[in-house]
């Protein structure tokens, strides 16, 4: 069974909270074992003295805050086909398709916003992308354990397959020229998410039905990939105050 390592205390204690079946073990400091006993005792998950393992090889000198948890990893990503056939999408509908995103710490920030904003799911392309590992389980804060994470194997057949359910397709881009404080998100929505360098690929911005984009003062050329994309959740949950619930 593949497995991993999660680190730090937020992310782990999201993990115990929301997934507790996929811990199999967690290793603690002395200073964070008066936290973690009575979290790891009622979720009936082993805990062991970190100072007898050495998992510099595994955490590649991540800063951990004393706390590890080994973590089961199969079945975390979802199959597209029978995600999208477990439930019928209307207006208060997110998806966020990630395109190409390398950086596993904004992978791990636009699932921590799609989590808290009350996205349906994220889609995360097989090639070309960073998967899901400690590091970016640690920075969606241990999301990657609630948030439903769907693998696709390409972007573009994607979004039309999404089209054919009745889902509008919005990229966020620079220069689109439907500003979101403007946008009416009434129907089943997917956001798209370019990489971190390029943006949007020329292809998949050609299948978009609308380019977004997040006015910003002139003196800044551009925002990181993933607060844009916490920007636009944001303006979509506004509209759906539902998905909060």
């Amino acid at each position: 069974m593949q497995s991993t390592y999660i680190y730090g205390r937020h992310a782990v204690k999201s993990l115990i909270e929301n997934a507790p079946e996929r811990v199999q073990g967690v290793f603690v400091s002395i200073g964070a074992e008066k936290e973690f006993a009575p979290i790891c005792k009622a979720a009936h998950i082993r805990m062991e003295p970190l100072a007898d393992h050495d998992f510099r090889n595994e955490l590649e000198g991540a800063v951990h805050q004393g706390v590890v948890a080994k973590v089961a990893m199969e079945g975390l990503v979802l199959d597209y086909d029978r995600f999208m056939n477990s439930f019928t999408a209307d207006a208060s509908t997110c998806l966020v398709l990630l395109n190409e995103i390398t950086d596993p710490h904004n992978v791990g920030a636009i699932i921590r916003s799609a989590a808290a904003f009350g996205a349906k799911a994220v889609l995360i392309p097989t090639h070309n992308q960073a998967p899901i590992t400690g590091a970016v389980a640690k920075a969606s804060a241990g999301m990657v354990f609630a948030m439903p994470i769907v693998a696709i194997n390409n972007e573009n057949q994607t979004i039309e397959d999404l089209k054919k359910r009745r889902f509008w397709i919005y990229g966020l881009a620079g220069e689109g020229k439907n500003e979101i404080s403007k946008e009416k998100f009434d129907a089943a929505a997917c956001f798209v998410v370019g990489s971190e360098g390029e943006g949007l690929r020329p292809k998949t911005r050609e299948h978009c039905d609308i380019l977004l984009r997040v006015p910003m003062h002139p003196r800044t050329e551009s925002l990181n990939a993933s607060v844009s994309a916490a920007v636009v959740l944001a303006k979509w949950s506004e509209q759906h105050p539902e998905s909060l619930r």
